[in-house]
């Protein structure tokens, strides 16, 4: 699988880019770095609660 970049330009509030300059700091990694491995988590997370669900609905345990 070939996977390429894109580029995504946001405006955000002072207030908000410090905070995640501060989470980066605090994890030595780039706010770039941070957000994109904060959207992939959160990606991760609603994919991996679909499948549970999905496997709930199949065995009937809900």
């Amino acid at each position: 699988m070939v996977m390429g970049t894109s580029v995504l330009s946001l405006r955000i509030d002072h207030d908000l880019l410090e905070r995640l300059r501060h989470h980066a700091a605090k994890r030595g990694t780039s706010v770039q770095d941070y957000v994109v491995r904060t959207l992939v988590r959160d990606d991760f997370d609603q994919r991996f609660q679909a499948a549970v669900e999905e496997t709930e609905k199949f065995y009937d345990l809900t």
